[in-house]
């Protein structure tokens, strides 16, 4: 493996255990802020911090083939997702909720072999079907006696697909644009779409406790600004499909970090559910051993020879697309 083939692969392993952090901390804080309010407060959090560093980093606005991309993507993927998903996990036991949600990866898939032109490898399909079963084996175990409304499946199944959707629109827009700049305007145009709840935000900041904020302002930090610019630092160098697939670690993450942190002891079915959903994810991310090839999309899935400083992506060879 190359270094920059290196480098994606510690980006999309951060933005994974970073985002695994993430249901800790809206756990916590979704008991003292409601849905809209806490995407609001993370996105504000999350834009303050990546403003800072452009800022410092002198990043100006992205060139204006990017836009279309960012713009959806920050609505679909930092407004709607991040709003419907709180509101989703509230109706739904958590164990539904992480089952509905992980079609994301595989409608993220089936969109970019259709957009985007990644077509869809028998390893990526192979990998994410036994990531999948490993998800649901998950979200069984973790179902106990809750019980899961209409209305809250169908918020999950809108999160999975805005996140999808957000995630394909994205990966065009990095081919104009740095990994922050993208990361930075679209959350910037989350943060705008979810302005109607800041009446709301004050409103229960000034009643929560400080652990509540402390945990929404992380979420902004750590699980936004940082994870979803290595994300969208690995996506530049891969497909779409395969960064999907690389999301299934999430559960079984996310099982370990309950019983690391919170005292959670995971039952055997559990286990058994993560371990299949990290082998999944191994499968979806081999490589057969014939030669790498570019991709259709005219971007190499981490060529040896590139040049990189490790924020903007380099170049596609073929001529460029509207």
């Amino acid at each position: 493996m190359t270094s920059t083939q290196w480098r994606a692969f510690a980006a999309a392993a951060t933005t994974v255990v970073l985002w695994a952090s993430a249901f800790v901390s809206i756990r916590s804080a979704g008991a003292d802020y409601s849905p809209g309010a806490l995407a609001l407060g993370r996105l504000l959090a999350g834009a303050l911090v990546l403003g800072v560093i452009c800022a410092v980093r002198r990043e100006g606005p992205p060139p204006r083939a990017a836009w279309p991309g960012i713009a959806i993507s920050g609505l679909l993927w930092f407004g709607l997702y991040m709003v419907v998903l709180n509101w989703g996990e509230q109706k739904v036991d958590a164990g539904t909720a992480a089952l509905v949600v992980n079609v994301g990866p595989l409608v993220m898939a089936l969109l970019a072999g259709w957009l985007l032109k990644e077509g869809l490898p028998p390893r990526l399909l192979a990998g994410m079907g036994v990531s999948f079963g490993g998800a649901a084996v998950v979200g069984l175990s973790m179902s106990g006696e809750g019980s899961a409304s209409v209305l809250g499946v169908l918020l999950c199944l809108l999160a999975a697909v805005s996140y999808a959707g957000g995630v394909v629109a994205q990966k065009p827009a990095l081919r104009h644009a740095s990994a922050l700049q993208v990361t930075t305007w679209g959350c910037v145009i989350g943060a705008v779409a979810c302005l109607p709840f800041v009446g709301v935000l004050v409103r229960e900041a000034a009643e929560a406790p400080l652990s509540a904020t402390l945990n929404m302002v992380y979420l902004g930090v750590f699980p936004t600004a940082l994870a979803f610019t290595t994300w969208a630092y690995a996506l530049a160098r891969t497909t779409a499909g395969k960064m999907g697939a690389t999301t299934y670690a999430v559960p079984a993450i996310v099982v370990l970090m309950s019983w690391l942190l919170l005292d959670e002891v995971p039952g055997w079915l559990t286990m058994l559910g993560g371990v299949i959903c990290l082998a999944g994810v191994a499968v979806s991310r081999s490589r057969s051993r014939t030669p790498a090839r570019e991709d259709r999309t005219g971007v190499t899935d981490a060529p040896a020879d590139r040049a990189d400083d490790g924020v903007r992506p380099a170049q596609p060879r073929a001529s460029r697309e509207p």
